[in-house]
């Protein structure tokens, strides 16, 4: 018997912002996604990973900003099982007033961090025009 994919908005406004990205590729696994970049992940979407009971997307951020967003806020950043020790912060998306501004810069971050140079400045470009045209 097939399981049916739920549905997960949650997931749908990620992967539109994450996929938005030049040459950005999302990979379905249960109920987590990976996305990549010239076969580098650049961010993941985790649903109760390993038993944590949390949603949340994690993003590969500059040396030690990990440790300093989640003593910040530890109510909304957390550090992922795995992968903290790589550079890896988690933000939740279960609680209360996501700002998906947050998670769109978090995300482009972590892309410019892994993605080849020319990418990373068509990334720019776009989200410069995106910028703009939200400032109208």
């Amino acid at each position: 018997m097939k399981k049916k994919l739920v549905k997960d908005s949650r997931l749908a406004r990620l992967s539109g912002i994450a996929r938005a990205l030049p040459e950005a590729l999302l990979v379905m696994a249960a109920q987590h996604a990976t996305f990549e970049v010239h076969q580098k992940v650049f961010a993941y979407y985790l649903n109760n990973y390993q038993g944590d009971g949390m949603v949340g997307v994690c993003c590969l951020v500059p040396p030690g900003e990990n440790e300093r967003l989640v003593g910040l806020h530890p109510g909304r950043y957390y550090l992922p099982a795995s992968r903290a020790a790589e550079g890896w912060a988690g933000l939740r998306l279960d609680v209360g007033g996501v700002d998906w501004d947050e998670v769109a810069s978090m995300v482009l971050g972590s892309y410019k961090r892994v993605a080849p140079a020319r990418l990373v400045v068509l990334a720019d470009s776009a989200a410069a025009r995106a910028g703009a045209k939200k400032a109208r």
